[in-house]
């Protein structure tokens, strides 16, 4: 059933993060219910965030509705929001209200900018955010702009997956306390954390702060991807000395000349020679001749491709659910092995279920249909 089986976490549906965060506990094993603004019943199979979740529908805007959340709180461990700051306490559903419920209640906040400082209240997205943090600008060629890391590195790196930290480790401490707390999660301060290595190796003197010039962003020959013949790619990872030493044997590029690996003034010329090399092959070539071994090469594959990587595929990486591929759940346990997730649920498809669970009678939750909170 997952390590957290057990774990009842409620969730305000929304976009981004926060429902990836979701997705991760509910992977694992919470039982996580998505609370919707409006039913429907289309199919959700393609909204892979959504796998797993119980889903319920409410009229927020109603006091019933209110309620109703409030009581879901009552026998949950965590509730999970993605609003502006100033949001949820206008519904009454802040954190004062929900742990008057609920004192052991874990209430995490999902934002771009946190919950306070001068620009809390600013509308952004994760490019904004990465922007604030110094992610973005170091991330790009030399000479050319910054180039969004999709909004891998704000919205799940430096957001969801840090707010599932965040919350599990409030749960850890709140069976000690016996009290919970609000987790105010910042993707600005997630991917500034993200971040670390290159601030460690700034300080150190390792690493510059421009693009295009430093070990590890495209700069050295050794640490970069290469076309083939086919116009395909492949990346190229060789930075330890015996590393280093594999590829250029694998290559069959001459030693003399590229003796220089850390002569950051040689990696230009490296770099144009290693990749006329590497044009000489299709990517399938170069894989036969280095893929696996500890020169540190791997095909750049595209989505489709990935799936049906013979190692992804050994190790079960990718999983196909109502049709639709998709990512494993991870990490993976010894002992409390996660299940294969369910598909995506309609929105509002479990509300009389949730609702009983809850305790509401099935004339109460005729009620709240008649009174239009139901939605």
């Amino acid at each position: 059933m997952g390590p957290l089986n057990g774990l009842r976490v409620i969730e305000l549906e929304g976009l981004g993060p926060a429902p990836f965060c979701g997705m991760l506990l509910a992977d694992l094993g919470a039982d996580v219910v998505s609370i919707a603004r409006r039913s429907s019943a289309a199919p959700r199979t393609a909204q892979i965030s959504e796998r797993g979740k119980r889903s319920i529908a409410l009229n927020l805007k109603s006091p019933e509705g209110v309620e109703a959340v409030l009581k879901l709180c009552e026998t949950a461990g965590v509730l999970i929001e993605g609003f502006r700051p100033g949001v949820m306490e206008r519904l009454g559903l802040g954190p004062e209200a929900c742990l008057a419920r609920n004192p052991k209640l874990v209430y995490g906040r999902m934002t771009g900018w946190g919950q306070t400082g001068p620009l809390a209240e600013a509308a952004g997205h994760d490019i904004n955010y990465i922007s604030l943090s110094g992610a973005l600008h170091a991330i790009g060629r030399k000479g050319e702009p910054p180039v969004p890391p999709l909004n891998l590195v704000g919205d799940f790196g430096g957001g969801g997956m840090f707010l599932a930290f965040g919350l599990m480790c409030a749960v850890f401490e709140a069976q000690r306390s016996g009290a919970g707390q609000v987790v105010d999660v910042s993707m600005v301060e997630g991917s500034a954390a993200l971040m670390h290595m290159m601030h460690s190796m700034r300080a150190q003197g390792f690493w510059k702060d421009e693009r295009g010039a430093n070990l590890l962003d495209g700069a050295a020959h050794f640490y970069d991807t290469y076309q083939t013949a086919d116009g395909k790619y492949i990346s190229v990872g060789a930075i330890e000395p015996q590393f280093y030493r594999l590829l250029i044997e694998l290559t069959g590029v001459d030693a003399k000349e590229f003796a220089p690996q850390l002569d950051p003034a040689s990696w230009p010329a490296l770099k144009q020679r290693l990749a006329d090399v590497i044009r000489g092959k299709t990517r399938d070539e170069w894989c036969a001749i280095m893929e696996g071994t500890d020169a540190c090469v791997a095909p750049v594959l595209s989505m489709t491709e990935a799936p049906q990587h013979p190692h992804n595929r050994a190790r079960g990486s990718f999983v196909e659910i109502a049709g639709v591929s998709q990512a494993a759940p991870a990490p993976r346990f010894s002992r409390t092995t996660a299940e294969l997730p369910q598909p995506p649920r309609a929105a509002g498809s479990d509300t009389v279920e949730v609702l009983r669970d809850a305790g509401y009678s099935d004339s109460a939750i005729e009620a709240l249909r008649a009174g239009g909170v139901l939605t």
